[in-house]
């Protein structure tokens, strides 16, 4: 199931790469609602760079999924994002999986997806 995120980015961290070959980047999104949330997203594998045209302080709208998993009996939850585009004036281009988008006014949206029959939840 995909979600979007609507905000400013606070904080975006280096790089990380891993022995097995694994990269990764995490960045920081502060909601902009009545009660601001500090959101913490990563990309993995080729989407790293699409961080790279960004900067704190840019309004921002992050395509994402939940992804979870267990290990040694611990529960581990990622938002792992996949698009990335500017709400500012001066636009930037977008990067996405070509992934359908919800247009809402809402922080964080359901989408549809197709793979889940149609239903957003």
């Amino acid at each position: 199931m995909a979600y979007e995120l609507k905000g400013t980015i606070k904080r975006i961290y280096d790089t990380q790469q891993f022995p097995s070959g694994f990269t990764k980047r995490e960045f920081v999104v502060t909601t902009s609602e009545n009660y601001p949330q500090e959101i913490k997203l990563e990309f993995v594998k080729e989407k790293v760079s699409l961080l790279d045209k960004y900067r704190e302080g840019d309004s921002v709208e992050v395509g994402f999924d939940v992804r979870g998993n267990e290990f040694n009996d611990k529960y581990y939850v990622n938002l792992a994002a996949w698009k990335i585009r500017s709400l500012d004036t001066d636009a930037k281009p977008e990067a996405s999986r070509n992934e359908p988008s919800a247009h809402a006014a809402a922080t964080l949206i359901p989408t549809l997806d197709e793979d889940d029959g149609g239903i957003p939840f």
